[in-house]
């Protein structure tokens, strides 16, 4: 398989974790969005939206994290991301798309060029803004940690679950953006967790050959 992806994209950070997890092997293509290569005609043709990250499977290519990391899922479904329980997977669903649906869209890179060039956004207005969506979600999402009585070490039992997947990419954009993240100590345990495992390290940021 190959990868398209960038090493500080939440969502290709996401995916990444993803297939550690799953201990799949894959081919690094890196796209580098502060140099617009994902505008380029060569990305371009491989995935029309312009937007990591993209999964060439061999036998077609997949956009959208969300569809590439369910397609693991039921691809390789050992280890499983989700629970068995139909009732506890919508619930660790939940916490992913908090995440994936409320934070992330309103503060990914093609939303915050847009408020720089359109509105005149400074670094301290960027930050204010990102702080304000990411807080909202981090509060709903411990408030859940907190509801959970058998939540165990992560966001949902004793292993990483697609929720974790989607929440550890999040903490380090965070990080990126000045959040003061005393505020979610349930949140800081689960990142803790995951952190200690290989796949989370593996596939952080930092670790990437494309990393700056």
């Amino acid at each position: 398989m190959k990868l398209y992806n960038y090493w500080r994209s939440g969502t290709s950070h996401r995916t990444r974790i993803a297939l550690q997890l799953k201990g799949l092997s894959y081919e690094y293509l890196p796209v580098h969005l502060v140099k617009d290569e994902h505008h380029g005609d060569t990305f371009k043709a491989v995935n029309p939206q312009q937007l990591v990250p993209a999964l060439d499977t061999g036998h077609g290519v997949l956009i959208q994290s969300p569809a590439i990391i369910e397609w693991l899922e039921e691809q390789y479904p050992e280890p499983p991301l989700l629970p068995r329980d139909p009732l506890q997977r919508a619930q660790v669903r939940a916490l992913a798309a908090i995440v994936g649906c409320d934070i992330h869209p309103v503060n990914n890179k093609r939303i915050l060029d847009y408020l720089r060039q359109t509105f005149g956004a400074n670094t301290d207005a960027i930050n204010a803004w990102c702080g304000t969506w990411i807080g909202a979600g981090f509060d709903a999402y411990e408030a859940l940690l907190a509801a959970d009585t058998r939540r165990g070490r992560f966001s949902h039992g004793d292993a990483p679950t697609i929720a974790d997947v989607f929440l550890i990419p999040q903490i380090e954009s965070a990080r990126r953006f000045k959040v003061d993240l005393t505020r979610w100590p349930l949140i800081a345990e689960v990142e803790k967790a995951c952190m200690e495992l290989d796949a989370f390290q593996k596939a952080a940021p930092r670790q990437q050959p494309d990393a700056e």
